[in-house]
């Protein structure tokens, strides 16, 4: 369980404030917004990276944080991507042993990514890189998965694989909040979606509900019904 309760942040101006809303285990909560409305700083402050400055975050385990795209400079293997999450479950000083290998391999195989696990991570495609990430998260053996953008730069086949994947997490009792541009997303995986449309214009609430034309026209100020993509059409299944 995620809760936030009242949580604001502020550089020179309030980002938002009085943000409530949590995350129960088994389900997915959305935040959507233009860019600079604080998406990334809201999920920064949930995932216990930031302080929020108002409010208070509660939760029932540490989150794991799985960042937008970013490259590797070193020469890493998949396997030992995924083993940097079990840090804080190695003592200072100590070597993962076999519990924590164990659990990498249960991350990659539930990820569906064992294939890969000699394989250089800066060798691989985008999607791979980040269902790698997503890997070393759910091996940490947090029960709090929070993302940012995990979608950015993927293809249409490696963005169903991730949401379909992020829906099983949930059905498996994960509680999961990300951030996304892409409405069509949130419709088809989330439970709950967080709307930021100012500083003091905060709404929560389920996604059928809030993720209507209008809200939408609102939030980013088009006409999602004149808009050459797909936001307005009601979400499908994706491909797996």
């Amino acid at each position: 369980m995620l809760e936030l309760a009242g949580v604001g942040y502020r550089y020179t101006r309030w980002l938002f404030r009085d943000v409530t809303f949590s995350v129960p285990a088994g389900t997915v909560t959305a935040v959507l917004g233009p860019n600079g409305s604080g998406k990334t700083t809201l999920l920064r402050c949930a995932a216990g990276l930031l302080s929020p400055q108002a409010g208070a975050v509660r939760r029932s385990t540490p989150a794991a944080f799985v960042p937008q795209a970013h490259q590797s400079t070193f020469a890493y293997r998949v396997v030992d991507m995924v083993l940097m999450g079990r840090v804080r479950n190695v003592p200072t000083f100590a070597t993962p042993g076999r519990r924590d290998h164990a659990a990498a391999r249960d991350a990659m195989e539930r990820v569906g990514i064992l294939d890969l696990a000699g394989t250089p991570f800066s060798s691989l495609s985008g999607g791979q890189q980040q269902l790698v990430r997503i890997a070393r998260a759910v091996a940490s053996g947090t029960r709090i998965l929070v993302l940012d953008e995990p979608a950015t730069g993927l293809d249409l086949r490696n963005q169903g694989r991730l949401l379909t994947l992020l829906r099983e997490l949930a059905d498996a009792q994960m509680a999961v909040l990300l951030t996304t541009h892409q409405p069509d997303h949130a419709r088809y995986l989330a439970d709950t979606v967080v709307l930021l449309l100012g500083p003091d214009d905060v709404r929560v609430g389920p996604a059928t509900r809030l993720l209507q034309d209008d809200t939408l026209n609102e939030l980013y100020g088009i006409d999602i019904g004149a808009w050459p993509g797909s936001a307005h059409r009601t979400a499908e299944r994706p491909l797996s």
